[in-house]
């Protein structure tokens, strides 16, 4: 999955990506998503990887897995996993 997501400077925007995360998911997945939690720092650094954590309208928790692909701040999901 792609998500395309405008940079905001050197910090990827929280907001928009919580916002495009949930939308994307619910999309792919068929299932409502309460809230997604990204971090609110995470630099633009292409090939770089980090977590959301998804909470899903059950209360389930999963973890997404993201890489930022260019310095445009376009972002590719690469997995959901269970929280631990």
């Amino acid at each position: 999955m792609i998500v395309a997501l405008p940079g905001c400077g050197t910090v990827v925007s929280q907001e928009k990506l919580q916002d495009t995360v949930q939308a994307s998911l619910e999309d792919s997945i068929h299932e409502k998503i309460k809230e997604v939690e990204c971090p609110s720092d995470q630099s633009v650094d292409p090939g770089a990887t980090f977590t959301c954590e998804v909470i899903f309208s059950d209360d389930r928790r999963e973890v997404a897995i993201l890489k930022i692909r260019n310095k445009d701040a376009d972002i590719s999901m690469i997995g959901l996993k269970p929280k631990n």
